[in-house]
């Protein structure tokens, strides 16, 4: 699949090329330029619900320099093969709920990729990121042919944790101050999935996926 996805160089320019997964209740979608306001005003109205979970958050994190600046970053990492980010969007009125990414992807005798996910505090609770986890993983096992997730959180983070849990994750391990979170290095809980355990969980899996 990573071949099949290099193909789409030509759409590549200041942005991922145009691709969409499609569920029941939400969609995951390559981000564009145009989610700008809305993706600056959720991360800036979620920053005291998301930063003790998240890399120290930059002065121009919530910039349009700063968001352009992710656009292309990720239009080379799907260019490469490296890494995929997606926003989260509601289907019933296209709002933005966050974003899911799979990174560091590694091939050859590992085919494995770090999954990471936010979603902002008003959508927090309502099982949309669990929906969007059915997307992504379909999209990571169906679509690029990963033979591993992996995933890690904080101890402390109880709702990260159940989120995995119940998307199928086996916790396999404690890492000693694994990650910088936050200003400081923090431990994690690690957790891991390989394609043999994994199964769709529901006509969310199943995704139609369309490319513009």
């Amino acid at each position: 699949m990573g071949s099949e996805l290099l193909g789409f160089t030509r759409f590549f320019g200041a942005a991922p090329p145009p691709f969409r997964l499609v569920g029941p209740r939400v969609a995951l979608r390559t981000p564009e330029r145009e989610d700008f306001e809305e993706w600056a005003k959720l991360r800036a109205e979620s920053r005291s619900f998301l930063a003790p979970f998240e890399p120290t958050w930059p002065a121009d994190a919530v910039s349009r320099a700063g968001f352009r600046r992710r656009l292309q970053r990720y239009a080379v990492d799907w260019r490469s093969d490296q890494g995929y980010s997606f926003v989260l969007v509601r289907r019933a009125d296209r709002a933005l709920l966050g974003g899911i990414s799979l990174s560091n992807v590694r091939r050859g005798v590992a085919e494995t990729a770090s999954l990471g996910y936010w979603i902002g505090e008003r959508f927090a609770r309502h099982g949309y990121m669990t929906d969007g986890l059915k997307l992504a993983l379909a999209f990571a096992f169906e679509r690029l042919r990963l033979h591993r997730i992996e995933a890690a959180c904080l101890p402390n983070n109880q709702a990260s944790r159940r989120l995995l849990l119940k998307s199928g994750f086996r916790e396999e391990g404690y890492a000693k101050e694994y990650l910088s979170i936050d200003g400081r290095w923090q431990d994690h809980v690690l957790f891991g999935l390989v394609a043999g355990e994994w199964a769709p969980r529901s006509e969310a899996a199943r995704a139609s996926e369309t490319v513009a």
